[in-house]
Formats: C-alpha cells, sequence, structure tokens
C-alpha cells in the first residue's frame, strides 16, 4: 500500500515558489517550471510563465539535453550486471572499426576518454542527423584531443560511441532498447525521443531586448544517446529517486552508488564538482548532490538528488540561455532539507544475532590506535577510530565469513577474522594491518614484533 503524500509546510512551499519565480523573471525565461520528490513522492511542483493562464504543468515535456546521457549510461551498467562487457573492456571488444577502438567503456561513461567535445562542424546541436550518418562523420578526423584516462574532458561524441554500443550489443535499436529496459520499468511514460503534447517550444531571447527567437528542433540521429530526449518534471523526479536508491527491476543499488562515484580526478580549481559514470556529481551548501544537467538550443534543464537527504529537485526552462535551472534544482533541494530535514527511521534492534559476531564488537587497536567495531545489518560491520582521525569504513558481509569495505580507505579490501588453534579470536587483518584486544597485545602476530619488555614510563 502506498503511503499518503505529505505535504509541505506552507512557508516552504512559497520558498520554492519564490525561488523559481526569481529565475524565470530573472532569467527571462518564457516559462519555467519546477518540481520536488521527497523519499519517493512527488510532494511539490510549481510553474511561471509568460503569458497568463498557460503556465506549464508537471506533465508537460520539454527537451532536457544531456540528461540523456544519464539514461544511456545506465543502459550500458546494465550489460555489465549481466555480464555482457566489463567497463575495462577496450570499445574495440564490442564495437570494432571505430578508430578509438583502444579507449575503455569506463573512459567514455566518465569523459575520460580523450575525445573532442564536439562532432565537426555544422554544429550538431542546431543541425539534422542526417548530416552525421556514420560514426565517422560524428568523430571527424581530429577526435583526439588528450591522452585517454588522464583527465576529464567532456565528450558528446564519446556518448554517441556508447549508444551504438548498446545497440551492437542488444542487436535493437538505442531508442528501443531504452524504452524497454528503463522508461516502460520505471513508468516514465512522458518521456520520449520526439515530443508529444503537451510540450513547450525552444525559443532564444534576445540578450539586449525582450524579444523571442524560435529555435529549430532536430533529430540528432547517432547523436541522440547524448540528448536526444524529452521528459517532465515528473518523469525526472522519479528518475531521480531511482539514481539515489536504484530499482532492481533496471539497475540495482549498488550499481547507481557505483554511477555516482567520482570516475576521474576533478579539473584543477573544481574541487566541488567531479563526473561518476554517466553522473554529475557536486558538492553545493554542504551537501552532495547527484544528477545533470542539461541544454539544447531552446532548452535548459537541471535535475539533481540528494541521497542522504531523501530529496530531488528537477527544474525545467524554455529558453537557450538565462535561467540557471542547475543552479535553481539544487536551490530547491537545499531549501526541502533545510526547512523540513528528513526524519530518520525509529531505531530497531537486529531480529537476531549471530554470538560469534557479538564478540567480534567493541574496541580493537591497530598499533596505538583505537577503534570500535559494531554490527550492522544483514551480518555487515563499521570499523570506526575512536580517537583522532584514523580510517574508518563499512564492510558488507561475504559468504566465506569474510567482509568487503564499502567506502573510505578500506573501501574494496577484505576484513578478515583469524583464529588461533583452538578457535578463540587472535587478531582482525585488514589489508594486512593486524588489529589487537589491546595495543600492542603480547604474542600477537604484529608486523615487527612486540618488545619483551612491554610498556614503561620516562626512564631517569
Amino acid at each position: 500500500m502506498t503511503a499518503p503524500i505529505e505535504e509541505l509546510l506552507p512557508a516552504t512551499q512559497r520558498a520554492l515558489l519564490h525561488r523559481i519565480a526569481v529565475a524565470q523573471s530573472e532569467g527571462r525565461a518564457p516559462s519555467f517550471v519546477a518540481g520536488v520528490e521527497r523519499e519517493g513522492q512527488l510532494v511539490w511542483t510549481g510553474s511561471r510563465s509568460s503569458v497568463d493562464g498557460h503556465g506549464p504543468d508537471a506533465d508537460t515535456q520539454y527537451r532536457i539535453g544531456s540528461i540523456t546521457k544519464t539514461f544511456t549510461a545506465v543502459l550500458v551498467l546494465r550489460l555489465r550486471d549481466e555480464g555482457l562487457l566489463d567497463l575495462n573492456d577496450p570499445l574495440e571488444k564490442h564495437l570494432p572499426g571505430t578508430g578509438v577502438g583502444d579507449v575503455t567503456i569506463a573512459q567514455l561513461l566518465g569523459h575520460s576518454a580523450g575525445l573532442s567535445a564536439e562532432a565537426p562542424a555544422p554544429w550538431w546541436e542546431r543541425t539534422p542527423g542526417s548530416l552525421r550518418p556514420e560514426l565517422a562523420d560524428v568523430l571527424g578526423d581530429q577526435s583526439r584531443m588528450h591522452p585517454v584516462g588522464r583527465r576529464h574532458h567532456y565528450s558528446n561524441p564519446g556518448y554517441t560511441l556508447l549508444g551504438s554500443l548498446v545497440e551492437a550489443v542488444r542487436g535493437a535499436s538505442w531508442e528501443d532498447v531504452l524504452r524497454r529496459e528503463i522508461l516502460e520499468p520505471l513508468a516514465l511514460h512522458r518521456t520520449s525521443t520526439q515530443p508529444r503534447a503537451p510540450h513547450a517550444g525552444g525559443w532564444a531571447v534576445h540578450p539586449w531586448a525582450d524579444v523571442m527567437l524560435p529555435e529549430p528542433s532536430e533529430d540528432l540521429g547517432l547523436m541522440a544517446p547524448a540528448g536526444q530526449l524529452w521528459s517532465t518534471v515528473a518523469d525526472l523526479c522519479r528518475f531521480a529517486t531511482f539514481l539515489a536508491d536504484g530499482d532492481e527491476r533496471v539497475l540495482s543499488a549498488a550499481s547507481v552508488r557505483e554511477m555516482r562515484t567520482p570516475s576521474v580526478p576533478p579539473e584543477v580549481g573544481e574541487w566541488d564538482s567531479a563526473y561518476g559514470l554517466g553522473v554529475q556529481i557536486v558538492r553545493k551548501d554542504g551537501r552532495t548532490l547527484a544528477g545533470h544537467t542539461g541544454s539544447l538550443p531552446g532548452f535548459l534543464a537541471g535535475l539533481w538528488v540528494s541521497a542522504d537527504d531523501g530529496v530531488a529537485a528537477v527544474a525545467l526552462a524554455n529558453a537557450t540561455s538565462g535561467p540557471l535551472t542547475g543552479v535553481v534544482a539544487a536551490d530547491l533541494v537545499r531549501i526541502v532539507a533545510e526547512a523540513e530535514p528528513r526524519i530518520p527511521e525509529p531505531w530497531r534492534p537486529l531480529p537476531e544475532v549471530d554470538q560469534e559476531l557479538l564478540e567480534l564488537t567493541g574496541p580493537w587497536y591497530w598499533g596505538a590506535s583505537s577503534f570500535g567495531l559494531r554490527l550492522d545489518a544483514d551480518r555487515g560491520v563499521e570499523l570506526q577510530p575512536l580517537r583522532g582521525n584514523g580510517r574508518g569504513s563499512r564492510f558488507v558481509a561475504e559468504a566465506d565469513g569474510t567482509w568487503t569495505g564499502l567506502d573510505g580507505y578500506y573501501a574494496g579490501e577484505t576484513l578478515r577474522v583469524v583464529r588461533r588453534e583452538d578457535g578463540s579470536v587472535s587478531h582482525l587483518d585488514l589489508g594486512s594491518f593486524v588489529f589487537t584486544r589491546e595495543p600492542y597485545e603480547p604474542g600477537a602476530p604484529v608486523p615487527g614484533g612486540v618488545d619483551k619488555e612491554g610498556w614503561r614510563g620516562l626512564q631517569t
């Protein structure tokens, strides 16, 4: 049974409306529509329009530009999770003959393949895709801009390659795979490759006068996986929640968490932003946001979700430039998260406990540094420093009795219990680090040994 929608407080709703009203007015957008989803439910939508009585709603389509890339990335991660490819595979293994087949799938997803930012002229966003019928037409003669894997360099042609990769592995068009594997399972019925009424028209607003010019709406052809889609506030809020929580029908929570993990170092001076696997990541107002921004002639879009707060926001405008939809969407998340912070779930005891696991809890020592180990759900454990700036991590239980680190310094590292011949616990081994019950415990296999005279005071 679906939980009832918990409405936002009137003061919060007014703050949200004020934010988009300022964005539409100062950004001089013909129309602006936004929405907020909290804990998987659409709790607020609002719009402003230059035409009285014709404001868009959460069901009105806008073109979303590069947010399309996140959908394409999900399709690629699905192929990986099914074992049909590895992210470290060279592109050539699955899509031969591109001329850039040495780059890996992961590098394409994270924009570190060194490829050019744009396709050769004329500008692909304002011309029909029929001008670029082959991948060679998209890549051009100078597709390499940087050494492979060394830096982040945003590449629209890179996502054209990923769309073609999906088609090659699935044996179906990118559009058909997208509809079957993402749009239908997530009930994104108002997301499509072509506009469906009601939809907004795209406009350019003169920089020095309050007059407008209609923008063309082109079918991007092979470039579609980089920016073709049309969608709505309601659909995109639902998709943003998926990026936080996952959905086993499409992609697991672990895989979407992987998408939200930075894949390459940020540019110098941009330590507050990074790029994962088809997902932009920013630090703003003390919280981590994941999502994507998008633009095509006549349209701007922004989508962000704070997984920690359980809040997602989307902002859409039908203007080539002006309103900063990405900034607005981030502000909407902040307004809700700060005005109405997430209420924690009630504490509940574990349904059952393994006594051998319970005996592992409490203080442990790496040398003279103290740590505390506690049990989590599903036999997981957490090891955190008790004093100072030691390295802590959460660990997930494995079938062989070990644990694998989920985050921090020990992400991917193995934690195991080492027992003596009589079955008692000797120590914990974590990536060659020995944790003992006492600081430098005598008799424990501490690397380098323990001085036989033990601890002592200052000798005079």
